[in-house]
């Protein structure tokens, strides 16, 4: 086959990484530790899983536990480097910034004096429900466009909530049992799992989720202007 000069410009191109990743986003190199699960009889018919060597940093402010991932190198700045993993979230990154309602983008604090702002992609969200459920950390004003151009469950045009009230809700994980394998997983629940549901003690959590249920819909440029004069 002959190439012309551009194609061979077009074969040739490297593009570079943006220069800004998301603080949440997990980095390549960072994998999943071993699984030392174990699962400790509570009652008849009732157990919980822990790990053999548990710390008590393995579980969220409810008790869940959750799953292990390496960290990898931090920069100067203590913000995390490697190649970015871009459809995966570092499932402890997501787990503080989503607990302490820090931005995804740069974790520093999120709320703004309207209220949080959260992203969601383009048609995933009906307007006329009255309770959304997110594992999307929330975004300060200062990145909530950055947020927009990078994220690729965010292209296209991303539903803008802004949220006067994001209580916790629950986790999205696996529940385990005893199978052909031994502790393995046997549960894989199509939605996020409630705070207080009787599943919780053998769940394996993997990103946390909040409950918007006080929000307006908004325009992100709208948006924007209305925090720059609330400023």
């Amino acid at each position: 086959m002959t190439h012309t000069a551009s194609s061979r410009t077009r074969e040739n191109t490297v593009r570079p990484e943006p220069p800004l990743v998301p603080f949440v986003i997990q980095r390549e190199g960072e994998e999943a530790a071993p699984d030392n699960l174990l699962l400790v009889p509570l009652k008849p018919g009732r157990y919980r899983l822990r790990y053999a060597d548990e710390d008590p940093r393995d579980r969220d402010l409810r008790g869940v536990l959750w799953a292990r991932c390496s960290f990898g190198e931090v920069d100067d700045l203590g913000q995390p480097t490697g190649r970015p993993q871009w459809r995966m979230m570092h499932p402890l990154r997501q787990r503080g910034t989503m607990q302490a309602l820090r931005c995804q983008v740069c974790a520093e604090p999120a709320r703004t004096p309207l209220g949080h702002i959260f992203l969601a992609g383009p048609g995933t969200v009906d307007p006329d429900d009255p309770m959304i459920l997110t594992n999307q950390p929330p975004v300060c004003p200062r990145h909530a466009r950055t947020a927009t151009d990078l994220c690729p469950h965010l292209t296209g045009d991303p539903t803008v909530l802004l949220a006067r009230s994001a209580p916790l809700y629950g986790v999205n994980g696996v529940g385990y049992g005893y199978g052909g394998q031994g502790v393995q997983v046997v549960q894989r629940p199509e939605g996020p799992i409630p705070y207080g549901h009787p599943l919780l003690p053998t769940v394996l959590a993997s990103q946390m989720v909040r409950r918007l249920s006080s929000f307006r819909l908004v325009d992100l440029g709208e948006l924007l202007w209305e925090l720059e004069r609330a400023a």
